[in-house]
């Protein structure tokens, strides 16, 4: 845990307002605080030990705001999250050197090089769904850069919310790291501050409006949206399909559907379909044996939004189907050849239902795919080299996964985000120290000769 030696921060974020809030933190990063990289070396280590040492207080938090399993918790917002800041601890130094450039003969003599600046002051504004990966995994990269930062955890998940103030203000430097918690309105007055960079994590819809509040201060924004993120599933001759079953079963229930990644639908070869429908309520019925009942909503609104789209598919419920509004559960739910037009394939699901598309071949499954918003995510089962590369090739997304599904978010090695509808930037790794700094430009001449 960090101390304060400049500034007064006696007072909680959540007593002070939010522009002395902001105020705060800038000071910090005008005094020159986050620069050197020791500062930001300690800060990730500080990091990665918070959520270590209170991996089954997050676990609880997350239990009590979306009914998660400690498995699940430990898999989505912990593991992840702990291995990304402390290989940014370990690079953090090497990331930061200047990367010198050679010089066209025109411009000799002189040297230039790029010079990875921070920002400044940064707005975090985080997800429900992963409310610890989805908050603090951008933060990686934040400090990592050398920013100063506002952390604005999402209300639909209060005890998460609460336990990440709480935390943060024990483990992390409180003069230039804040969370303030609260609701929309809270957000908008964040954004109203004109930070040097916004970070967003949320719905396609919410995110315009996000961009739309930055833009009157030019605040550069990242945004990590989402969309229908698909799943084909070529001919039996090319794809495992128990193997494919499994996996897209087991990670569609993971935190009830929920997450932006998810498998929102699957399109699935004619020759292989009927066995596949098969093969995933198979799949659910093993991973469920132990569960009684529907699984978890958020709130009553997507709880409402989820049933109505059942309610209105014009597609064979294969599996499922099946709610409790008392409870805010809904059964995990499969629905085999849905209408095109109808919300369960025009929406983003989020939610605990698969609809199964049958297509010809693997043509009207990419023709399918890009007739639609570019999604965050696109999954491929087949065995087949030039089936997966023709895929990879044809088919626009944020992030590609080949017979597996959401892995992809999981490790620091490779950029994690959106293209279009799907989101603005890219972090995980250096990419996310790269994407909250400044590439800055330096060349420099000798004064002789003349």
């Amino acid at each position: 845990m960090m101390t304060t030696d400049s500034i007064d921060t006696a007072a909680p974020p959540q007593q002070r307002s939010i522009p002395d809030v902001v105020a705060g933190v800038r000071r910090a990063f005008a005094a020159g605080r986050t620069r050197p990289v020791e500062w930001r070396r300690a800060q990730l280590k500080a990091l990665s030990a918070m959520v270590r040492e209170n991996e089954t207080r997050i676990a609880e938090a997350l239990a009590t705001d979306l009914g998660r399993k400690p498995f699940e918790a430990w898999l989505a917002d912990v593991a992840s999250l702990v291995a990304e800041a402390e290989d940014a601890a370990k690079h953090v130094g090497k990331w930061t050197k200047r990367r010198y450039r050679l010089l066209e003969r025109s411009q000799l003599p002189g040297r230039g090089w790029v010079e990875y600046e921070p920002y400044g002051t940064v707005l975090v504004i985080g997800a429900w769904n992963f409310p610890f990966a989805l908050t603090l995994g951008p933060l990686v990269g934040v400090l990592a850069a050398g920013n100063a930062v506002v952390l604005k955890p999402s209300e639909l998940a209060p005890a998460s919310s609460a336990l990440m103030a709480e935390l943060v203000a024990r483990y992390l430097d409180p003069d230039a790291i804040a969370v303030v918690e609260g609701d929309g309105a809270v957000s908008q007055e964040l954004i109203a501050q004109g930070f040097d960079k916004l970070c967003f994590t949320g719905g396609t819809e919410i995110g315009r409006r996000v961009y739309e509040a930055a833009a009157p201060h030019l605040t550069p924004v990242t945004l990590e949206l989402g969309g229908k993120s698909p799943v084909i599933v070529a001919s039996d001759a090319d794809a495992d399909v128990e193997v494919a079953a499994k996996r897209i079963a087991w990670t569609k229930l993971i935190n009830s559907g929920q997450i932006c990644i998810a498998p929102d639908y699957v399109l699935a070869d004619k020759a292989v379909s009927d066995r596949l429908v098969s093969e995933i309520k198979k799949s659910i019925e093993h991973f469920r044996s132990q569960d009684r009942g529907g699984m978890r909503i958020v709130n009553e609104r997507h709880f409402n939004r989820l049933t109505a789209a059942i309610a209105a598919t014009k597609g064979n419920v294969a599996l499922g189907g099946g709610s409790d509004a008392a409870a805010l559960t809904i059964e995990p739910t499969v629905v085999v050849d849905p209408d095109p037009a109808e919300p369960l394939m025009t929406d983003e699901i989020f939610g605990p239902i698969l609809p199964i598309v049958t297509v010809a071949n693997l043509d009207e499954a990419i023709n399918f795919v890009n007739s639609r918003p570019k999604p965050l995510a696109a999954y491929l089962f087949t065995k087949a080299k030039a089936t997966r590369e023709r895929v990879i090739t044809g088919v626009p997304a944020g992030g590609m996964l080949v017979n597996h599904l959401i892995f992809q978010f999981a490790t620091a090695k490779l950029p994690f985000g959106g293209v279009g509808p799907s989101g603005i930037g890219a972090y995980h790794g250096k990419y996310g120290f790269e994407e909250f700094s400044h590439r800055k430009s330096v060349l420099t001449k000798p004064t002789r000769p003349d």
